[in-house]
């Protein structure tokens, strides 16, 4: 099997994750990083044993050596780091949201069908266990059609107009940065919604501190969405079957655990791992690349810019704007 070097664009919190992760991948080695700065590279190469280090994106993208890299900048600026690397001829893992609207997500998919690379939005929670089960039940219609579904995001973020997330030029705000786990697990589980309903309460520099999304789908059928700055809540996901209650959570983006409420019995289901999850998109990203796909069937192309799609729905209804 062929060892895949990886690079790191941006070496923010989520890249610290997302190294450790890494290292429990067979088949991967962290190769390279690169940051704007050469001593935060230096250190986080150090950290994380990569050997080489770079204080520019553009001479990691150059580096020959590196197969794939995980773009893991501020949303505002995926579009344009992405494309740089597809145009090396390099795989893209690109950290959600994709990118900042709809029309930076399709020229994004141009670039990498135009060079015949591989490119995905790096949405871990996709690959979790738990959601893949999730849909195994209802693909399977084990406890029958869906009539509801509930999921929340919410941590305090103290209010700072300096920060990413109160910046609107930087695409700040909850809806998009975690606002868009709840959207991705109605969009996952029950497609495209007939009627949109949502209200924010914005902050001063402009941006979504708290917004509340419906979606209403036929049969009566309703997601109940919800993500905040305001507020630390336990963040989970409810899913109202037929013949069953489905908790997701705490945590539901990243849980490793479900709860089964049946009439007669409750049932946890825990998927022990050592990792924090990163590796199961890591690990899907390779098999792909190992069969010589330039589209994951699992985080296709069609279901991301649904996504980024729906959220742009969202925003004009709220009358959030970046930039």
């Amino acid at each position: 099997m062929k060892t895949y070097h990886w690079g790191i664009l941006g070496l923010g919190k989520i890249a610290h994750q997302f190294a450790k992760d890494l290292q429990t991948v067979p088949n991967a080695k962290l190769y390279a990083v690169g940051s704007r700065t050469q001593n935060k590279a230096d250190e986080f190469a150090q950290k994380y044993q990569a050997p080489k280090a770079y204080g520019s994106y553009d001479t990691l993208i150059q580096d020959e050596n590196v197969d794939v890299i995980y773009v893991a900048t501020p949303h505002v600026f995926h579009k344009a780091n992405t494309i740089a690397v597809l145009k090396s001829g390099k795989a893209v893992l690109c950290e959600k949201a994709f990118g900042m609207n709809l029309s930076e997500v399709e020229e994004m998919i141009e670039v990498a069908q135009q060079n015949n690379v591989f490119l995905m939005e790096a949405l871990w929670t996709n690959f979790m266990p738990t959601i893949k089960t999730l849909k195994q039940y209802q693909n399977n219609n084990t406890f029958g059609k869906i009539k509801s579904l509930q999921a929340e995001f919410c941590f305090k973020a103290p209010f700072d107009p300096d920060k990413r997330l109160f910046n609107p030029e930087l695409g700040g705000g909850a809806l998009l940065d975690i606002g868009i786990y709840p959207v991705y697990l109605a969009l996952k589980l029950l497609g495209h919604p007939n009627h949109i309903k949502a209200k924010s309460k914005m902050s001063s520099t402009g941006v979504d501190l708290e917004t509340q999304i419906y979606f209403k789908y036929d049969n009566n059928v309703e997601a109940d969405l919800f993500c905040s700055f305001e507020q630390t809540r336990d963040n989970y996901a409810f899913i109202k079957f037929e013949k069953a209650n489905i908790k997701l959570g705490p945590r539901f983006h990243e849980t490793d655990k479900l709860i089964i409420n049946k009439p007669d019995k409750t049932t946890a289901k825990d998927f022990n791992y050592q990792a924090k999850g990163y590796h199961f998109e890591i690990a899907h990203v390779q098999e792909c690349l190992d069969k010589g796909l330039t589209e994951s069937p699992e985080m296709s192309f069609e279901f991301s810019k649904d996504l980024i799609s729906h959220l742009d729905k969202i925003r004009h209804i709220i009358g959030l704007k970046y930039g």
